[in-house]
């Protein structure tokens, strides 16, 4: 189990794109503290540089389904 930086482009129902993409940070129970603190610590930057909009975190990586993203892409409707 380590951390993780998934991305994605979102397609709507509609047709529409989500972009930026979608950023996600997995840190999944269980994952050695330095490396979530090495991560979670890198995060930021990253976020900054490549001018993300829509970030999300996870801990428990089954619950990254479409349908966890199409509710919390819902916020940006």
């Amino acid at each position: 189990r380590q951390p993780r930086y998934p991305s994605c482009a979102y397609q709507h129902d509609d047709g529409r794109v989500s972009y930026p993409l979608c950023f996600i940070f997995s840190s999944p129970v269980g994952c050695k503290p330095e490396q979530q603190m090495m991560y979670a610590g890198s995060k930021n930057k990253l976020v900054q540089t490549a001018e993300l909009t829509k970030v999300f975190e996870i801990r428990n990586t089954e619950d990254l389904t479409e349908e966890w993203l199409r509710e919390k892409l819902g916020f940006f409707h």
